[in-house]
């Protein structure tokens, strides 16, 4: 699925490497815990989301997985356009900031 979902993306066709990463501060990083208890899914899912989606990221084997919450509720709402628009960095766009407002984080 990931193959779909960026194939148009300006930034996988910029460098040639893949979707850029996330940028995560630390007031909207959420541990695979709390991802489970906000979303009712299981752990497994959530980490097949994050390597598919690019919304987590791990410092290497065995360390905690830090998860976006932004980019979280975006997965969970199917929002694709707006998950994009948080990897280019467009943090204020009226999409993307409508999901910082729903969980509560001030941008």
């Amino acid at each position: 699925m990931t193959a779909t979902l960026f194939t148009n993306s300006e930034l996988l066709a910029a460098d040639g490497l893949g979707p850029w990463p996330i940028l995560m501060r630390r007031d909207e990083i959420i541990n695979l815990k709390t991802a489970v208890h906000r979303t009712g899914r299981d752990e497994r899912t959530i980490r097949v989301w994050c390597k598919e989606f690019g919304i987590g990221r791990q410092a290497k084997a065995g360390a905690p997985l830090d998860i976006s919450a932004p980019a979280l509720e975006m997965v969970i709402h199917g929002d694709v356009a707006a998950l994009e628009l948080l990897r280019e960095g467009k943090r204020t766009h009226p999409r993307v900031k409508r999901y910082f407002d729903h969980i509560g984080l001030i941008e």
